[in-house]
C-alpha cells in the first residue's frame, strides 16, 4: 500500500500498473518518470506551480556535483539515528530527490527497511527526483494539503521549504522527528557580496512551534570553490536571488570564471509531543 492518500476523498491509494488508485474509484496516472500528480486544481495557484523548467535543471547540476554533500551526509546521520527499524518517510518539497535518496539510501545501508515519498508543487523537478529514485513515491502536491494519512510518517524533512506546520504536525506520528533546514547568517555571502552593494546577513532564530519539542540545532559550515562560470550560474539560478537581483549585480556575476562561498546551514530538530 502506498504512503499517499487520494486527495479526493482521503481513502488509501494502492500502486499499480501505470496509475494510483483508491476504493472509490479515483485513479492518478503514472508519468513516464515515475511520479504521480495529486494537486487538485484548487490547489493550484499558477499553471505549472514551483521551479520552472531552467531552475530545476539548474538545481539538478548543481546538486549533482555534491556541493551540498555535507547537509546530505549530516542530513543521513540525523536520519540513521531518529528512526526506527521500518520508518515512513516524508520529504516536503523535496525537490530533484538529492537529500531525499541520499537518506534512502542511507537507511538502507543502515540495514533498515524505509518506506519513503517526497512531494513538490513543481512538475518539472520530480522528473529529476523520480528518475533518481524509482524505489521513492513522487507526488505533485503542495506541502499545504499532502496526500497523507495522519500519523502517517516518523520522519519528516523540510529543506529549505515552506513551513506547513499544521499539516506536519497532522502526518507526523507521536514522537516522530522532524529536520528543519535554514540557511545561517552568512550562508552565501560572497556570492551576496557580487551580487549586491549592501548585502545583509539572514535572520537566525530558535522560535518554539506548538506542538514540538525542540532536541536540538546541528549546525552545517563548510567553503566551496566553483570553478567555472556554469557552477556559479546554477548556484544562482536555484537561490531566491535570482528573482530579485539588479542588473548590474547580475552583470558583476555573469563576469566570474570563479569563485569561493560559504555555504552554512542550520538543522533544527523537533520531536513531535
Amino acid at each position: 500500500m502506498s504512503l499517499f492518500r487520494c486527495p479526493v476523498c482521503g481513502a488509501p491509494l494502492e500502486r499499480e500498473s501505470g496509475a494510483y488508485r483508491c476504493p472509490n474509484r479515483h485513479s492518478y496516472d503514472l508519468a513516464r518518470e515515475g511520479y504521480t500528480y495529486l494537486l487538485p486544481p484548487n490547489q493550484k495557484h499558477s499553471a505549472a506551480p514551483g521551479d520552472d523548467k531552467e531552475m530545476s535543471a539548474a538545481r539538478r547540476a548543481f546538486l549533482s556535483k555534491d556541493y551540498y554533500r555535507p547537509l546530505r551526509d549530516a542530513l543521513c546521520a540525523l536520519a540513521v539515528s531518529h528512526t526506527s527499524q521500518a520508518p515512513s518517510i516524508l520529504d516536503a518539497g523535496c525537490g530533484e530527490g538529492y537529500y531525499t535518496a541520499g537518506i534512502f539510501q542511507a537507511l538502507r545501508d543502515a540495514g533498515k527497511e524505509p518506506k519513503m515519498a517526497g512531494t513538490d508543487i513543481s512538475k518539472f523537478i520530480l522528473r529529476a527526483a523520480a528518475k533518481r529514485s524509482p524505489d521513492i513515491e513522487f507526488a505533485v502536491a503542495s506541502s499545504y494539503h499532502l496526500p497523507l494519512a495522519d500519523g502517517a510518517v516518523e520522519l519528516l524533512l523540510d529543506c529549505f521549504s515552506p513551513l506547513a506546520l499544521e499539516e506536519f504536525r497532522r502526518v507526523l506520528s507521536p514522537g516522530g522527528t522532524f529536520l528543519y533546514v535554514v540557511p545561517a547568517a552568512d550562508h552565501l555571502w560572497q556570492l551576496k557580496e557580487v551580487l549586491y552593494d549592501h548585502p545583509y546577513p539572514n535572520e537566525e532564530k530558535e522560535t518554539p512551534y506548538e506542538g514540538f519539542a525542540y532536541e536540538t540545532i546541528v549546525p552545517v559550515d563548510a567553503d566551496i570553490t566553483l570553478p567555472c562560470g556554469e557552477d556559479i550560474q546554477n548556484l544562482f539560478r536555484m537561490t531566491p536571488y535570482c528573482w530579485k537581483t539588479p542588473k548590474s549585480g547580475v552583470e558583476r556575476l555573469a563576469q566570474l570564471t570563479e569563485l569561493t562561498v560559504r555555504t552554512a546551514f542550520r538543522i533544527h530538530v523537533f520531536r513531535k509531543l
